[in-house]
């Protein structure tokens, strides 16, 4: 071959295998674990609104049956997800293999009652039973949490309440004909509730506090993704925060996108009224201080077991990221 051939073959192929160049640039496959809920909105948003897309990710969205994100992120169906800290605890403590990268928003419980049951406190739950949507969920550590702050026990062997399954089909007619006496449950489930049966709100995590202050949901990632490909976590983590600031700041617009592109049910402008109520301010540290209160409550009461280190569970639960900032406005 000509050596005038050879130097410029050589020269086309350094330019294709120098790291950074155009051609180089690999755009990373993403599988992000879905379950259409409407907090879960910076998922949505991100792709839409092309988040995903600008940190070099090709964002798979796939639609996990509810309560399975656990197993499918374990089985590796799955590569990053978004749930309720609550919720992530014990099975943290368990040795679920994930690692929480930043905290996306505040509040999304309710507890609620009928208005003429004579129920005003939460001390007047006492002896009461309570309808929640499974015996993990986020809504029953809600409402373990509140209780126990009353000075209600709620611990597995001495409870002063009784927790009662249903789906979240059930539960607002499973309160209105009295087969339970208050339900606990997330948005937009407890607040279509609240409209419809005209429920009165005992417990909200949007505007009490102290919940009102902490942050309720989170980005998180699986524990190999954060080992082996720390970058594109980062990646994840940010187009998660941007695209929860943008939701602060365009909740009517994300309601409308969500209902349209079939993430989540119902009617626009009711979710923008429920979006509206939780504070889309990511915040890495905000999920840190949450998830510490978070823990040691759920010691006290008895759900995390005695042998639980919770200051080892704190600190392992969370992974820092290049280049990824605390907060997003």
């Amino acid at each position: 071959m000509p050596k005038i051939l050879v130097y410029a073959l050589a020269l086309v192929l350094a330019f294709i295998l120098v790291p950074g160049s155009t051609n180089a640039e690999e755009v990373k496959k993403l599988r992000v674990g879905i379950n259409g809920n409407l907090c879960e909105g910076p998922t949505h948003i991100a792709l839409e609104k092309g988040f995903f897309q600008a940190e070099g990710l090709d964002a798979e969205l796939i639609r996990l049956a509810p309560g399975t994100n656990f197993e499918a992120i374990t089985a590796g169906s799955v590569d990053v997800s978004f749930g309720l800290l609550a919720t992530l605890i014990q099975p943290l403590s368990n040795g679920l293999p994930i690692k929480i990268t930043t905290g996306l928003h505040t509040g999304c419980d309710k507890l609620l009652v009928k208005p003429d049951s004579g129920i005003t406190s939460l001390k007047d739950l006492k002896g009461k039973k309570i309808g929640v949507p499974s015996l993990t969920s986020s809504p029953i550590m809600f409402a373990r949490r509140g209780l126990a702050q009353a000075g209600v026990k709620v611990g597995d062997k001495d409870s002063e309440v009784e927790f009662v399954v249903f789906t979240n089909a059930e539960l607002p007619l499973a309160l209105s004909k009295g087969a339970i006496d208050a339900l606990a449950a997330n948005d937009p489930v407890a607040s279509l509730a609240a409209r419809e049966y005209k429920f009165s709100i005992i417990l909200d995590s949007a505007k009490d506090a102290p919940f009102s202050n902490q942050y309720c949901c989170a980005a998180y990632v699986s524990e190999a993704l954060a080992k082996n490909d720390p970058e594109t976590a980062a990646k994840y983590t940010r187009a998660m925060q941007k695209a929860a600031a943008w939701i602060q700041k365009n909740p009517d617009e994300t309601a409308k996108i969500q209902v349209e592109k079939k993430y989540v049910a119902g009617d626009p402008i009711f979710n923008a009224s429920v979006l509206k109520t939780f504070r889309y301010i990511p915040s890495v540290s905000g999920a840190v201080s949450a998830f510490g209160i978070t823990a040691r409550e759920l010691k006290e009461i008895g759900i995390l077991g005695p042998r639980v280190d919770v200051d080892a569970l704190h600190k392992n639960s969370f992974v820092t990221l290049p280049n990824v900032p605390d907060s997003v406005e």
